[in-house]
């Protein structure tokens, strides 16, 4: 399946039926196929092959997200490209990618041209809404310069690349230079499968995407589109725009880190918004606090849905429905807010200890994973593609263990565990326990080098509006929920903490603000 099929299936039930919208402005899935089809002859006469990569540098935007159905159709695969990153990391990942094309909008122009004279690879270049870099033709010159459409039998759904890859994904350069997770098209048909088998979908959805579309926001517009939905295009993350849209567009679906669900928590019109077209509001990317998950069931409605996954597997690893979260007698079934739900249908997931073998129920060790959710490996780097499939399964690079019952529960990133005297000390327990004290907002929990504990446990928290926090009184309310050795040896209040493109907390900045030798680390309020 090419990724135009979730698009075709789509205009199957029914073409006048509104495709993707912004604003005002909506493109039927006619529409989008027309756009599609005169994207892939433009990319043809321009000499893109099958199998080429071509990127696209745009905020969220219909046009923008319409043209990776041409990339598609034309046999090409989509490299979704993060305007946020900075320039050299989007330059890396062009190189790595070997893209021959770039689709970018205009206010993108100072970024392409730092980095197109170093990637003699990148020769065609196009500007989505106007004329771009270096006289680089608009999206309408460009298609305007040859055939209105191509021939949908030259460009149909058959039109796959070669060995079935459709995406080319970044993983992001935190831990050194980035590496390219290579998406086939039975990776994003066993999530789409997933998504459609896991949670309510009733009637024709109307997905709300705030999240970027290069990352989870995007890949779970394609099971919408396979069930003839609108998808609803947020050009900025406004949270007041958001329950505004919510409400007016009768939205059914949305995704929202749990950054993001803590701050519409505490948005003001959150309790007077009519939020009851909603069925699924899907949280992940991040462990998010069993407090605040209650809270949103109980203020936003029971239709919380809970998804893990990884680029490398993308989003459908485990999932908790919104059914899942309640008890039979609807109450919040508060035991297993702290999972990471089940492993999925298409999905063997397991727990291995280091030496490969696979681990009982309740122990401890790195999640790894099987089936065709999993990666084709990463571009161009054979070294790593083995070393995250050794003894044959995905290393997920999370630690975590299964229950009887087959709930999965994430303790820690891999790098993240923190051995403080000797005790391994999961840094999301410690962020558990904080999460829960009514005047914290977020939190981040690292370890720093100590010299009587080898590493101290320290936690950053961002209070919630209006309130200010108590070091001193976090450090005990942590002691009582969780003991003295894991609690926090030191609690810093920072007005807000660094975040990724996607809204993480970035634990890799606070460390190096806080190691000795480094300036800029703010104290408390800083």
């Amino acid at each position: 399946m090419s990724l135009t099929a979730y698009l075709d299936k789509g205009a199957s039930l029914g073409p006048d039926a509104p495709c993707l919208t912004s604003g005002d402005r909506s493109m039927t899935y006619a529409e989008v196929q027309r756009h599609s089809r005169r994207v892939a002859g433009a990319l043809t006469r321009s000499g893109v092959l099958p199998g080429d990569a071509v990127a696209v540098l745009s905020t969220n935007d219909p046009v923008s997200f319409a043209g990776v159905f041409g990339i598609a159709r034309a046999g090409a695969v989509w490299c979704p490209v993060n305007p946020r990153n900075e320039a050299e990391e989007n330059r890396e990942l062009l190189d790595l990618f070997g893209c021959t094309a770039l689709l970018y909008q205009r206010s993108y122009a100072p970024l392409v041209a730092a980095i197109r004279d170093r990637l003699p690879r990148l020769t065609i270049l196009v500007c989505l809404d106007g004329e771009g870099d270096r006289g680089d033709p608009s999206l309408t010159e460009w298609l305007a310069a040859g055939p209105e459409a191509a021939s949908p039998e030259a460009t149909g759904p058959g039109a796959a690349p070669p060995g079935g890859l459709v995406m080319l994904v970044g993983t992001g350069g935190t831990t050194g230079r980035p590496k390219g997770v290579r998406l086939t098209d039975r990776n994003v048909e066993t999530m789409s499968a997933l998504t459609l088998m896991s949670y309510p979908f009733r009637g024709r959805p109307r997905y709300l995407a705030l999240a970027p579309l290069t990352h989870a926001a995007g890949v779970l517009c394609f099971p919408v589109m396979a069930l003839g939905g609108e998808v609803v295009v947020m050009p900025a993350p406004d949270l007041g725009d958001f329950l505004a849209l919510v409400e007016r567009r009768r939205i059914t679906h949305t995704f929202l880190p749990p950054t993001l669900v803590y701050a519409l928590l505490a948005h003001p019109d959150l309790d007077t918004t009519d939020l009851a077209s909603l069925q699924c509001l899907w949280y992940g990317a991040a462990p998010m606090s069993a407090h605040r998950l209650e809270e949103a069931i109980r203020r936003i409605g029971p239709v919380l849905g809970q998804l893990f996954g990884q680029s490398e597997a993308p989003m459908m690893i485990s999932t908790m429905s919104p059914a899942e979260h309640l008890r039979p007698d609807g109450s919040p079934a508060l035991e297993r807010f702290a999972s990471a739900g089940r492993p999925t249908p298409l999905t063997t997931v397991a727990v291995m200890d280091p030496g490969g073998r696979l681990l009982p129920a309740g122990e401890r060790g790195e999640i790894v994973v099987r089936g065709s959710l999993v990666m084709d490996g990463y571009h161009r780097d054979p070294q790593a593609t083995a070393e995250a499939g050794r003894f044959g399964w995905h290393h997920t690079g999370d630690i975590g263990y299964l229950d009887d019952d087959g709930w999965l529960y994430l303790v820690d990133r891999a790098k993240d565990m923190i051995i403080s005297g000797g005790f391994n000390v999961y840094s999301a327990e410690v962020e558990q326990a904080l999460l829960a004290h009514p005047t914290v907002q977020d939190c981040a929990v690292i370890g720093l080098p100590d010299e009587k504990w080898g590493e101290r446990v320290v936690a950053v928290v961002q209070p919630r509006a209006g309130t200010s926090p108590d070091p001193a009184d976090l450090r005990a309310f942590a002691r009582s929920r969780i003991g003295g050795v894991k609690a926090p040896k030191e609690v810093l209040v920072w007005d807000d903490l660094p975040r990724s493109k996607v809204g993480k907390v970035l634990k890799p900045d606070i460390r190096s603000r806080l190691l000795p030798g480094q300036e800029g680390a703010p104290g408390p309020g800083g």
